[in-house]
């Protein structure tokens, strides 16, 4: 009698290293975590082990507690995991550039709102007589700059063009030939149609129009970059998985449970064969998103002087002042010209229409004529710069995610049993291969084929992009090329085969898919807890916490109910 109760704590201290073996006579353990983790009906597990010569990948030669259909469940539970986990690993990521998106075009709107009331109330202060009809030539220029920044594709030239030929009658009208009321609409629009010709702006509207396009054009293609990588992100995030990794992730996830080991973990060099397989052409776009970071970088550092679209916007109202100058000292050249090619002015009485600043402030409240004033909040400057030094934390995300999937979620620490693909060892022995695909050939996990050919259409849009960050494909004022976004064809499929037991066919095509020359506002659109230390980007506290808590009770409650009959003898000792 006394050797039973050192016999069963030495059974009891195997089991807890090994995470539990299968029970020859009952699989209720492998049932209940088949039900309680949603896997699958509790029908479909058996309640005793049995032969498992009909399993595809969890074959053993002793008996087990999987049956086909549970296997089949495993699977898909192992691809969804998987997925969840590339996901969360993102989430922090993806928060900064979508807050950042917003942040950005938030700004944008506010400065253009700024801008113009601050030429409003120049014009207000310098040309009271021809002010209120200035209004709304003058919303309508800041109007246009805000649709091209935000990626419509107009002609920066053309829109500001379109400015100065509808100023033109109001000028001539109240400074060059003035007189008793308005000047008829048809004569208004053969004045505006002369304005090319006659040129009574000088230099103004080329010079606008270049420091608008300079300017312009390195805002705008910062919100594409932005909006391009947010579509990477999507794109990896719902990578379809290739049959030989869904495979490799059942047998490294799921079929030790079939031997009862659910609380198992893979061994460090075995989850790094398997991630490093399955992720191997996500790797590849590690050069090019580090590239995309620093041109990034690059980009931000020449948003200065006549690229500083702050500085350009804010100074719309001093070259205007100075256009109109022009015109006056002009005049009788002008009125000359005009009359000779529209006639003498028909006018009709006046109706006075007071400026409407689109802030929706009165003149008495709009920003001082002394100096353009900074709009209030942070400028563009600081928001790029505070947007870059977070981002500077993720070069490297795409590099190391295999290895960070697994360190920070998937095995034990040093020093404990863990699973090697076929039973519970103390270490895995076989090789362990390097990322991306090259390295993939020794794998002895997983079979990689070729490069994905999804991963290799957002690696060609990173390298187009990242041409234009570096400013080595920039056409002039600013037509930028349109870089249509979205992973998959138009269907909405991805990449990887894909069986019908998977379930997988044209998932999620919606949520990746867009276009990043949209007009829209973007809101983050992601969750959890978004802090980061270094690149390595952790779940939610709460989640881990309770499955934490979840396992640690599943085990104290089997390790009871095999520590019963061994408490039952101890009073007989």
């Amino acid at each position: 009698m006394g050797e039973v109760w050192p016999s069963c704590c030495v059974l009891l201290a195997a089991l807890c290293g090994l995470g539990f073996g299968l029970n020859p006579n009952t699989c209720e353990e492998v049932r209940k975590v088949f039900q309680l983790r949603q896997i699958g009906p509790i029908q479909l597990s058996p309640l005793s082990p049995r032969a498992g010569s009909d399993l595809q990948v969890c074959s053993s030669k002793n008996l087990t507690c999987c049956t086909k259909k549970m296997e089949e469940k495993y699977q898909v539970a192992a691809r969804r995991d998987i997925q969840n986990l590339l996901q969360m690993s993102s989430t922090s990521l993806k928060f900064l550039i979508s807050r950042n998106v917003a942040a950005f075009q938030e700004t944008f709107e506010l400065l253009m709102r700024h801008a113009e009331n601050h030429t409003n109330s120049v014009l207000q202060g310098l040309h009271h007589s021809m002010a209120d009809q200035a209004a709304g030539p003058v919303r309508e220029l800041f109007t246009d700059i805000s649709l091209f920044l935000l990626g419509s594709e107009l002609s920066v030239d053309e829109l500001v063009q379109r400015f100065f030929d509808a100023l033109f009658p109001v000028v001539y009208s109240h400074l060059i030939n003035p007189g008793p009321g308005e000047i008829s609409p048809g004569y208004a629009e053969c004045v505006r149609s002369s304005r090319r010709d006659v040129r009574p702006f000088g230099g103004a509207p080329g010079l606008l129009a270049d420091q608008i396009a300079r300017s312009g054009v390195s805002g705008k293609l910062l919100l594409q970059a932005l909006h391009l990588g947010i579509e990477v992100i999507n794109t990896t995030d719902h990578l379809q998985l290739s049959r030989e990794c869904r495979r490799a992730l059942l047998k490294m996830h799921y079929c030790p449970h079939c031997q009862g080991l659910t609380q198992s973990k893979p061994c460090m060099g075995y989850c790094l064969n398997v991630m490093r397989g399955c992720l191997a052409s996500m790797a590849e776009i590690d050069a090019h998103w580090r590239e995309f970071v620093h041109s990034l970088e690059g980009l931000s550092a020449r948003m200065q002087g006549p690229q500083d679209l702050e500085q350009v916007l804010l100074g719309v109202h001093a070259l205007l002042r100075d256009a109109v100058g022009h015109a006056q000292k002009s005049g009788p050249r002008l009125s000359a010209q005009v009359h000779k090619l529209c006639g003498t002015p028909s006018r009709k009485p006046t109706q006075l229409v007071s400026i409407q600043l689109s802030s929706s402030s009165s003149s008495k409240d709009a920003v001082p004529l002394k100096a353009p004033v900074r709009p209030l909040g942070e400028s563009l400057a600081v928001r790029r710069r505070d947007f870059l030094s977070s981002m500077r934390h993720y070069r490297t995300y795409y590099g190391g995610l295999a290895d960070q999937l697994c360190v920070s979620e998937l095995v034990f620490g040093d020093g404990q049993s863990c699973w090697n693909g076929t039973d519970i060892v103390k270490s895995y022995t076989l090789r362990v291969v390097g990322n991306g695909i090259k390295a993939q050939s020794g794998n002895p996990e997983v079979k990689v084929k070729d490069a994905d050919p999804v991963i290799n259409q957002i690696i060609d849009k990173l390298k187009h992009i990242n041409q234009l960050l570096q400013g080595k494909s920039i056409p002039k004022l600013g037509s930028l090329d349109q870089i249509e976004t979205g992973s998959g064809d138009g269907e909405g499929r991805y990449s990887g085969d894909c069986d019908d037991e998977d379930g997988c066919g044209g998932s999620g095509g919606g949520d990746v898919k867009r276009k990043v020359s949209r007009v829209s506002k973007m809101s983050p659109d992601v969750t959890g807890d978004h802090r980061h230390h270094h690149h390595y980007h952790h779940p939610p506290v709460e989640d881990a916490e309770m499955e934490g808590r979840s396992r640690a009770l599943g085990l104290t409650g089997a390790v009871w109910v095999l520590m019963l009959p061994c408490l039952h003898i101890l009073p007989a000792l």
